[in-house]
């Protein structure tokens, strides 16, 4: 069995450095949430060093919220946005001689398309470019990941280390005080009960089918070095 972790980069945090020895891939902030020109340079090249799959995370242009907060915005709008963001880090890795590894939409825009097929065949058009070169992040089951199928592109099925899950596989809401894991055994047994029974625990204890191929700790969790460094070696 394989179990590939991922994390969210180029946020403002500056712990990229801290989180890169323990994961296959990331997934670069690309100017919509956060992230500009030297960030996603800074994080590009980590991912060099410790030879992590290099992704585009584009958003909603929401700074302010951190992208976590749905915008209504005109079809051929949300399409520029999504270009610009992906189109600004190939670019950067270009310069560098990386390729793009994958596209995983970030925050609100990754629900609302997991769930709108509006929103998910804006996502898809905006991307067509790539629909024969590169992959993209998606929940298992969702709006995005059916439309993608469909129209030919590549998919990998994401799940969520330190997030807890509704019934429907979406995510608990972080206004709710169990959103987010924090006690490193408790992602530990989360991880492996999705890879192994291929089902997650649910906020009210159901258990629902579910594929993961790479699983995400987001990198703004507090204890997001703590947690990854401890599955990286239970899991070898």
């Amino acid at each position: 069995m394989s179990i590939k972790l991922n994390c969210d980069v180029g946020e403002g945090l500056d712990n990229e450095h801290l989180l890169m020895p323990y994961i296959s891939s990331c997934s670069i902030a690309c100017g919509g949430h956060a992230g500009d020109r030297g960030s996603m340079q800074r994080v590009a090249d980590l991912a060099v060093k410790y030879k992590v799959g290099a992704g585009a995370h584009p958003s909603y242009p929401d700074r302010e919220n951190f992208g976590r907060e749905s915008i209504k915005m005109e079809e051929g709008e949300l399409m520029k946005c999504v270009q610009r963001q992906v189109v600004t880090l190939e670019n950067v890795l270009r310069e560098k001689r990386i390729p793009l590894h994958h596209i995983k939409a970030h925050g609100a825009l990754y629900n609302d398309m997991a769930r709108k097929t509006d929103i998910a065949e804006i996502f898809l058009s905006a991307l067509i470019s790539y629909r024969e070169r590169v992959p993209l992040y998606v929940p298992y089951n969702s709006e995005i990941a059916k439309l993608a199928v469909a129209r030919g592109f590549r998919i990998i099925y994401e799940a969520f280390a330190d997030r807890n899950y509704n019934n429907d596989l979406s995510l608990l809401s972080r206004k709710e005080k169990k959103a987010v894991i924090l006690d490193k055994e408790k992602v530990l047994r989360h991880v492996l009960f999705m890879a192994k029974e291929g089902k997650v625990r649910t906020s009210d204890g159901s258990e629902v089918k579910i594929r993961a191929d790479t699983f995400c700790l987001h990198g703004d969790n507090a204890h997001a070095v703590e947690i990854l460094k401890y599955l990286y070696n239970r899991l070898r």
